[in-house]
């Protein structure tokens, strides 16, 4: 006894829906990327595919940093990721120093680095010494 209305079909097989997400194992947005995408005018149409590989492309890069950054806060004994631990993380990997190039992390600082010539020069020991003192 169906009331003949729209929810009268499949009352015990209903499919649940289920994001492009999920559907890929992703934890970016596929559908809003694809929007993005869409709205963005870099070409007229775009793929179904599209979206989920940037997705999965920029998961992969965000994890990565993440990864990075959080070993470098683990080294500086805390436990909280902080714009100096991005900077220290993305300016020690060889691949995303030369990806992030030209970018500025705000409050990032620089790399430690002292050079050479400015340290104090090393004696030679008991002899570096004899022979420092009889040259003056």
């Amino acid at each position: 006894m169906s009331s003949g209305g729209k929810s009268g079909g499949k009352s015990g097989s209903e499919t649940k829906s289920s994001s492009r997400s999920s559907k890929a194992g992703l934890q970016f947005p596929v559908g809003r990327i694809h929007r993005l995408l869409k709205r963005g005018n870099y070409a007229q149409r775009i793929g179904s595919g599209a979206p989920v590989y940037l997705a999965a492309v920029l998961e992969y890069l965000a994890a990565e940093i993440l990864e990075l950054a959080g070993n470098a806060a683990r080294d500086n004994k805390k436990s909280r990721i902080v714009p100096r631990h991005l900077q220290l993380a993305v300016r020690n990997d060889e691949e995303l120093n030369k990806l992030l190039g030209s970018v500025v992390i705000s409050q990032g600082g620089v790399l430690p680095n002292i050079l050479s010539e400015l340290l104090p020069a090393k004696t030679g020991g008991k002899k570096g010494k004899a022979a420092a003192s009889q040259e003056v």
